[in-house]
């Protein structure tokens, strides 16, 4: 089953195209232009994930996370800007994004980061891994040695370093020249001997540790 989807961009032909693009790849049940529209439309669809865009005018993509994040816990904001700046990226994944892509993102990567964030992962273009860890160095968990990470083999540890940084399946085996299901159970292990359940879990525990 497709997503269900919120757009939300003050410009309307970014909307349209951006509709266009995925097709049926998601399901679109809600735009909106401004925050106050998009906090209306998110309250009465109820979707699985809100692409957000970040500058708009009233506060942008922070009020509308602000709003509607505490009210509604289990709807996931993927922020999609032209914006690359670290103090955006930071602010956006403080107040509760789920990740952050850039608008010079393929239709394919996009839909792909969308159902990834639906079903529980966080997503970040590769390049701002660094600015989305700088978004947990202030965190008051402190960092500490986990024993479990003494289980992992060298190839593991590679695995999931590139995961917190939101790397793809795909773009790890790439990257580590093996295959796609080489990565999946890669990744099955760091999870299972971490005790960890999902992607979020494992970038929030590297980044404590300073990691990555």
């Amino acid at each position: 089953m497709s997503p269900r989807v919120v757009l939300v961009d003050d410009h309307a032909m970014f909307r349209s195209g951006v509709r266009a693009e995925l097709g049926d790849r998601v399901d679109v049940v809600g735009e909106a232009g401004t925050p106050a529209e998009a906090i209306a439309a998110i309250r009465s669809s109820r979707p699985e994930v809100v692409l957000l865009d970040v500058h708009m005018p009233d506060g942008g993509g922070l009020a509308v996370l602000e709003a509607i994040g505490p009210e509604l816990p289990d709807i996931r904001f993927l922020a999609l800007s032209v914006s690359d700046a670290a103090e955006d990226v930071i602010a956006l994944i403080r107040a509760g994004a789920r990740g952050y892509v850039t608008k010079t993102i393929s239709a394919d990567d996009l839909a792909d980061a969308i159902s990834r964030v639906a079903d529980g992962d966080v997503v970040f273009s590769p390049r701002l891994a660094g600015f989305v860890l700088d978004a947990f160095r202030d965190s008051p968990v402190a960092p500490s040695v986990d024993p479990n990470f003494d289980q992992l083999t060298p190839r593991e540890r590679e695995v999931l370093r590139l995961l917190a940084r939101g790397y793809a399946y795909k773009e790890i085996a790439a990257e580590l020249f093996i295959s796609i299901k080489t990565v999946e159970t890669h990744a099955s292990n760091v999870l299972r001997k971490l005790q960890l359940s999902s992607r979020h879990q494992l970038t929030r525990w590297a980044a404590d540790r300073r990691m990555l």
